[in-house]
């Protein structure tokens, strides 16, 4: 599949995710064979202003490319200006954000606001065309609320405006993540579109992926929540797209997984700021397993990044994969295997 320009290995796509889809995140998808990740949302008027923690976002290593950058706001001026900012900085692709349903993105007029001004999205679409050679993308939602559906209209401001793909949401920014997607709005616009339609919402499998393609004739599948804590489920997709089958990691992969996660993360954030960042991945990669409560009720007491490593050790091996279906009713002594025992013993005294 082709971006424009940049050609992609496979159709199957990183949502982008605040706090989640930084370059640790990004470069672990990436080896499970992901075809092209978002960067979180940058906002515009803080590159142009040069916040030092906007900047950051922007970092790229090139063991990720080809790598796309989302961008948010409601100033053409200020996006034209962030969109050349991104492209100077090696971006691959620019994206634009016109679907975030937070408050704070929403309430200066950007994200799903801009649902409500199609005269205004094409004028910030043009902008930015003008400014870039890069691809440029749009991810939208299906509009404000079920009484004003605009994916046509903003389908038509993205081809007038010379952009070359549009992601699509299908659900409201009122109904927020709530309910479900309609995959139906997907099909529709795929049906008239002259563009790349990607898909996104609601696909927490491989077989949701093959689904969505079928049921919408998408180009390309964009997974984001279900890829928290389950890297894996980019290597599962292809397996499963070419196979019809894939297999969960085993113990020791995880382990292994997580364990160079983590490594990806005090690399970029230093030992003590990268421990605490990661405890919310902890969170997801030990959901539903036996112990996990326990687990992260003891990596949410700690500071130290050797500390962590020695618990995530004993945490992913052996027994402690065993699904606990009853979600924390079995004592740490029937689910956690000996040396996980031993490991978070020294810390729950």
């Amino acid at each position: 599949m082709n971006i424009g320009s940049v050609k992609l290995k496979n159709n199957f796509i990183l949502a982008p995710m605040a706090g989640v889809t930084d370059l640790p995140f990004r470069r672990l998808v990436v080896a499970e064979g992901c075809g092209l990740v978002v960067t979180e949302m940058v906002s515009a008027k803080g590159l142009v202003l040069g916040g030092s923690g906007t900047r950051e976002l922007l970092a790229i290593s090139p063991d990720e490319r080809p790598v796309s950058v989302q961008i948010f706001g409601a100033d053409f001026e200020s996006m034209g200006e962030a969109a050349s900012i991104i492209e100077e900085q090696g971006g691959d692709i620019l994206d634009i954000n016109m679907g975030c349903p937070v408050k704070k993105v929403v309430g200066p007029g950007g994200g799903s606001a801009l649902l409500k001004e199609i005269n205004k999205v094409e004028k910030i679409l043009k902008s930015v065309r003008r400014k870039i050679n890069i691809p440029l993308t749009v991810k939208i939602r299906s509009g404000w609320d079920s009484s004003s559906i605009v994916i046509l209209d903003m389908l038509k401001a993205a081809e007038d405006s010379g952009v070359d793909a549009i992601a699509i949401h299908p659900r409201t920014k009122t109904q927020g993540y709530s309910g479900l997607s309609n995959w139906d709005l997907i099909a529709r616009m795929k049906e008239v579109a002259t563009i790349p339609v990607i898909g996104n919402g609601d696909v927490r499998s491989p077989e949701d992926v093959a689904r969505m393609i079928k049921q919408t004739g998408c180009d390309a599948v964009m997974i984001g929540r279900a890829a928290m804590g389950n890297p894996w489920i980019f290597s599962q997709t292809i397996s499963y797209m070419n196979k019809g089958a894939y297999r969960p990691p085993t113990a020791e992969e995880k382990m292994q997984k997580v364990l160079y996660h983590f490594e990806l993360i005090i690399q970029r954030y230093g030992p003590l700021y990268g421990t605490r960042i990661f405890r919310k991945h902890l969170g997801w990669y030990s959901k539903g397993m036996a112990g996990g409560g326990a687990f992260r009720q003891i990596i949410n007491r700690s500071d130290s990044a050797a500390e962590v490593e020695d618990l995530i050790r004993g945490f992913f091996a052996g027994d402690a994969l065993k699904a606990d279906p009853s979600q924390g009713s079995c004592s740490a002594q029937d689910n956690y295997s000996s040396d996980s025992i031993s490991a978070l013993s020294r810390y729950m005294l």
